[in-house]
């Protein structure tokens, strides 16, 4: 069991856990700076060459985090706010 940090020049760097295969899951996120852990994986699907994963961070937000594998890159592909005051 380990995780690995993989660096992205889109400002995105994601830890991930490592299990059976490398980057199984990501754990936590760093956005512009600003760390986020993921609270919940909400979904994952794959493309060929990328895995998408909808997570739920601890800001109450949701991002879908789209890893490359061929070149082994974190892109942020997209966010969505947590809906505040929802009854």
């Amino acid at each position: 069991m380990r995780s690995d940090f993989v660096r992205a020049m889109s400002g995105l760097q994601v830890e991930c856990y490592a299990g059976y295969r490398a980057d199984e899951r990501p754990l936590r996120f760093i956005l512009r700076g600003r760390p986020y852990r993921v609270e919940q994986i909400e979904d994952r699907w794959y493309s060929p060459g990328a895995i998408y994963f909808r997570v739920r961070a601890e800001d109450g937000n949701d991002y879908v985090l789209r890893h490359d594998e061929q070149q082994d890159v974190w892109t942020l592909a997209a966010f969505r706010a947590a809906q505040r005051g929802a009854a």
